[in-house]
């Protein structure tokens, strides 16, 4: 039936080139060749791609179906600490980077803290002062208390001296009772110097206690403001240019993004009013992801962590798109479908790892299999009894050999090749099946593909 097409197909491009069945009958028959003309136009029309030939452990592989899944710290959560009313400054699917600015809110409850702290910083400045004048008068007692003591000495030696005279001489008792009367006066004023003293002392301790509760007081007010606007105290306690410290000039709270990735949801635009804790947006980073598979029980002795694993897309031909992971074991299995779950984590960013992604996880199993020549199994058709590839002419790039294939070890996407090609060959991998409807089972006349993608037979 395929003969019988290729000939009336055969017969309309004589007719289209302008040529007519050859009537010679006697005209000695080309010798077949299993050669197709491929150029550039016709590659292109027809979409063939090729694959590299590689040497791989493919009797120690191990291909299971998997699929992406995102990791818990790949989706951040972003919301406003205090409600209020919020400006919006990203739209969702919009990538950002660490730290870049989602939103504002302008909040009363922030106005109320920092009222608070405006009002603990004014209490703590009024003792720290009260605190730095407790040392003049501290001088003062003391001065005033030296000056009483040596009028006391004075009124003392006058006493003695009175004493003295009146011993002597006799007489003096009312100049002597005078100078006893202002000793005593005298006594009275230096003792409430002394309670004077003491109290300012104390005072002062007073003081260094209150100013030091004052100032924890209003540390851990930054402190929780600081927490409140997911900033450091230090930064939020900086004095600025116009030495007003910072939390004194922020207007509205800022939210910005916790890490790189993309922003997912918004849950409100413009002028919106937002509650406070509520989940204002989320960012998520699609490389935070891992492929999670499930092996049956059977390969259970065959798996350990860290084996040697890779991460390849479902259906792509590109044997390039492949991502090396990490192997780990889950904990658990599922005893009714004698199955168990494992994670591979893939060691760099791959374009094609998006959570939800179907995949596969290839994990060499024997690290000590010997590599072999291998080409994707699509690259490989059944041609009748026959299974083909199509091998590039390493001699004229613009040509394809129909080779029959003989195989060896099957993984599911890669196969063995016992011969028929060398290391850096290169096999067809899409657009081969248009390649065999236009070779024949048995290798016959050469010919070329048409710049429309239509097969024509050579017969000079």
């Amino acid at each position: 039936m395929r003969c019988s097409l290729t000939a009336v197909l055969a017969c309309c491009f004589l007719a289209a080139c302008g040529k007519e069945p050859a009537a010679d009958h006697d005209h000695q028959t080309p010798p077949p060749t299993n050669r197709i003309d491929v150029p550039d136009a016709v590659r292109k029309n027809l979409g063939i791609a090729f694959a590299t030939v590689e040497r791989r452990a493919v009797a120690a592989t191990l291909r299971l179906p998997g699929t992406v899944e995102l990791l818990p710290n790949g989706r951040a959560e972003v919301s406003p600490p205090l409600a209020g009313r919020v400006t919006v400054h990203v739209q969702p699917l919009q990538r950002v980077a660490a730290g870049d600015l989602l939103a504002t809110v302008a909040s009363p409850a922030w106005r109320s803290l920092q009222r608070e702290l405006g009002e603990l910083e004014n209490a703590l400045a009024v003792i720290e002062a009260n605190r730095k004048a407790m040392p003049l008068l501290l001088a003062a007692c003391e001065q005033h208390e030296a000056s009483l003591r040596a009028a006391a000495d004075a009124l003392q030696g006058l006493v003695r001296t009175l004493e003295q005279s009146q011993q002597q001489v006799g007489g003096q008792a009312t100049r002597l009772a005078e100078a006893r009367a202002s000793l005593a006066a005298n006594a009275a004023l230096l003792a409430e110097a002394n309670e004077k003293h003491s109290e300012t002392q104390t005072r002062q301790i007073e003081l260094e206690a209150t100013a030091k509760s004052q100032r924890e007081r209003l540390r851990l007010a930054l402190a929780a403001a600081a927490t409140t606007l997911g900033v450091t105290t230090d930064s939020l306690a900086a004095v600025g240019p116009d030495g007003a410290p910072r939390w004194q000039t922020i207007d509205a709270i800022e939210l910005r993004a916790p890490r790189a990735g993309v922003v997912e949801t918004i849950a409100s635009g413009d002028g919106a009013l937002v509650d406070g804790h509520d989940v204002w947006a989320t960012i998520v980073d699609s490389t935070a992801v891992r492929c999670r598979a499930r092996a049956l029980q059977s390969d259970l002795g065959r798996l350990r962590d860290g084996l040697p694993t890779a991460i390849v897309p479902a259906g792509a031909a590109d044997p390039a798109a492949r991502a090396v992971a990490t192997l780990q074991l889950a904990t658990g299995g599922d005893a009714t479908q004698r199955t168990f779950d494992l994670c591979a984590t893939p060691q760099q960013p791959a374009t094609f790892l998006r959570p939800g992604i179907a995949v596969f996880v290839e994990i060499t199993t024997i690290g000590t299999a010997e590599p072999v020549l291998a080409i994707p199994r699509s690259a490989v058709l059944q041609d009748g009894l026959q299974r083909v590839f199509f091998r590039r002419d390493p001699k004229d790039r613009d040509k394809v050999i129909r080779v029959e294939a003989d195989l060896g070890v099957d993984d599911g996407r890669w196969v063995e090749i016992k011969s028929g090609l060398m290391d850096g060959d290169e096999v067809v991998t899409t657009g081969a099946y248009e390649l065999v409807l236009a070779s024949p089972a048995q290798a016959t006349k050469g010919g070329h593909f048409h710049a429309d993608g239509t097969w024509h037979e050579d017969h000079e």
